[in-house]
Order: structure tokens, then sequence, then C-alpha cells
């Protein structure tokens, strides 16, 4: 093994393990819609695989628990098949986790994340644990910290969910998500929701399909593996480094 999978080992292993081990990186995804070309399954899987490939630059310091599979997703709703979690919900498994977890000496947390939606409720989840349970939380954006590569290979004005940038991870990390002969642009209304995006002078709520009606933006069709590789790579050099000077030095 080529780093530490708690699902896939023995008390015993895991005893061991905790020797070197000071960071539990909790993949954190979401079941929801991802337009006609990905399954809904995709953050979640997208967490869990960039979790293995962060554990592997991490090793021996890091093991990665089970995948928090479902997330905050209300404003996929509307489309079948997404299923949400309320904040509140997915606080509370946070933190029976990481609860549990340091109950055999962990103190170091890391809530890699692959959903946007689920940002605003992990800020809350990491002050909120972190005092209540005396313990350090942290958390991150799967790819968010790849802005070199994202400039250069995403060109849409509008992107970030199963676009050109989400596809091209899925390409390099779980080409099994991806519906090839399916791949579509984002199909825009216009809408209210426009002065409710992130940079606007207000923020708010809105229900995906007032924005997309296949619930994609960005384009898919400008998806490449090497795109993807750049992405990963990048992003994992980033947190990689981070994570080495938070707990390392």
């Amino acid at each position: 093994m080529d780093f530490y999978d708690l699902t896939k080992m023995t008390w015993p292993e895991v005893a061991e393990a905790l020797k070197t081990v000071k960071l539990a990186i909790i993949p954190v995804g979401a079941h929801e819609q991802h337009g006609p070309h990905m399954a809904e399954s995709c953050d979640a899987v997208l967490a869990e695989s960039m979790s293995h490939r962060l554990a592997q630059k991490l090793h021996p310091y890091a093991l990665v628990t089970p995948t928090v599979n479902m997330g905050v997703s209300i404003h996929h709703i509307h489309f079948p098949g997404t299923i949400t979690l309320k904040p509140s919900t997915l606080i509370s498994v946070l933190r029976d986790m990481i609860w549990s977890l340091k109950q055999h000496g962990l103190r170091n947390f890391l809530l890699l994340n692959a959903h946007g939606g689920n940002q605003s409720t992990l800020s809350v989840a990491s002050a909120e644990i972190s005092q209540e349970l005396d313990v350090k939380v942290y958390y991150a954006k799967t790819t968010a910290s790849a802005k070199a590569a994202i400039k250069q290979h995403v060109h849409s004005t509008l992107f970030g969910h199963s676009c050109e940038r989400e596809v091209s991870e899925a390409m390099y990390l779980a080409p099994q998500l991806i519906r090839q002969d399916k791949l579509e642009k984002g199909v825009i209304v216009e809408g209210d929701w426009r002065l409710l995006r992130p940079g606007q002078p207000l923020q708010g709520h809105y229900y995906y399909d007032e924005m997309t009606s296949n619930g994609c933006i960005g384009d898919a069709t400008a998806a490449s593996l090497e795109a993807g590789r750049e992405i990963v790579e990048e992003a994992l050099e980033q947190l990689s480094l981070a994570l080495r000077k938070l707990l390392l030095s």
C-alpha cells in the first residue's frame, strides 16, 4: 500500500500507521446531477481520488478516511437523482467522524471537498469542530489552487459544474464517470441568478435550473486529458506543500 486507506486496513495496521500519521484526510463530495454527460457520483469519486493522490504525496504522514459521498446540493434538487443533506446534517456527520478519530490520537484533519456547494458549510464546520473538539480542522476545494493551469485551459466566462475544468479532471482521475458521446456545452437561461454569482455585490440562493436547462455550465466539449493532468497535479503540489509546512515544519 503506497498510502494509508482506512477503508482497507485492519486495526493492527491502523495502529502501526498511527506511529507516523499526523493528518486524516476526509474526502467530501456530493450526489447530484452533472448534466447529461457525467454520473451523479462525480464529486464523491473525484474527492476520493484526489484524497488518495494527496495521501501518496504525504506518505507516511496522512491517512484517508471513508468518503462523505453526499453534500449540500439543494440548488440541484429539481434535477432527478440529486440527494441533498442539510448543512447541519453534514456538519454532524463530520463532527462524529472527527470525534471518533480523535479517540485514536489524531488531531489534524483536512476536509478535501469536490463540491462548491459544500464550501460555506465546511467553513462553519472547520470553525465549530476545531473549537468544540480542540483539534485542527482545515478545508480545501480539490483543485481551486491550480490557478495557472485553470487560467491556461479554461476559457468559459461561466464555469465550475460539469464544465471543461471538471470533465478534464475526471478524464484524468475517473474517466468512467463520463459519457463521452454526450458531452455538451451548458445551455444557459438568463435570469436574476446573474446578480447573485460570486463576485457580485449580493449573494443568495437560486436553483441550478434557473441558470442552465441541461444542468451544465461552461463547455465540456473543450475538456482534455492533458488539461485534467495539469490542473490536478498543480493542485496536488500546492496542497501537499501547504500541508507539509503546517504539519512538518
